[in-house]
């Protein structure tokens, strides 16, 4: 019996360190760096086809390189949807970033699972969101392409180093899906420099060459 309930004991002692774990590790303000995720929405347009977000693929408006989101990230893993902070946001904050962002259920969905964990008030992570998108310099290529292209990943990752001086070879990462350029992460400290990120590099796309679909067109 005294067995028993020193291994009860043991037991219960290492769920709460676990769950005390958990819960410190997810506390808003405390992670070391960003990502800032810049999708190619044409990818996620021709994807997500019929279900994809109107505004952003309608063809009204060609959007290319978007935000996906700024995420909080520990040096590995990242938090997520952290406790103690509002999940709902101003609908005119969704309004106000639909030139970068332009999907509302998107905005909402960054706030609750990244936001949240950033220790800022919704206007002013949406704020730094924005200035972290006008950091980068979007090169010239991606900017006008409006047919089908071919890059390499490599490629694809010189080309934005060439034209944000300082943004690091380990820096970044290209990523794919179903061979087709999805995302580019760029790291970026909480002061929105340029840094090295080994684990965000080491997910990078492995292929040799990505597909690039244009933008929709009406």
């Amino acid at each position: 019996m005294a067995l028993f309930s020193r291994a009860w004991s043991l037991a219960a002692c290492l769920i709460i360190g676990l769950v005390s774990g958990s819960a410190s590790a997810d506390t808003p303000g405390e992670f070391d760096f960003y990502v800032l995720s810049l999708s190619w929405s044409p990818t996620y347009c021709k994807q997500k086809g019929d279900d994809a977000n109107p505004h952003q693929c309608s063809g009204q408006e060609p959007f290319r390189f978007i935000v996906h989101g700024l995420w909080p990230q520990y040096e590995r893993g990242y938090p997520a949807n952290c406790p103690g902070v509002s999940q709902r946001i101003d609908r005119q904050i969704a309004v106000d970033m639909e030139d970068i962002m332009p999907s509302h259920g998107l905005v909402f969905h960054q706030w609750r699972k990244h936001g949240t964990c950033s220790g800022l008030d919704p206007e002013d992570y949406f704020d730094l969101t924005r200035e972290a998108f006008e950091k980068i310099t979007i090169p010239g290529a991606f900017k006008t392409l409006n047919k089908r292209g071919k890059a390499s990943p490599d490629t694809v990752e010189k080309a934005f180093r060439v034209s944000n001086p300082g943004l690091l070879a380990d820096g970044m990462a290209v990523i794919c899906e179903n061979g087709e350029l999805e995302e580019v992460r760029i790291c970026l400290t909480k002061d929105l420099d340029f840094r090295s990120c080994d684990n965000v590099d080491r997910s990078a796309c492995r292929i040799n060459s990505l597909s690039v679909p244009p933008p929709r067109t009406r």
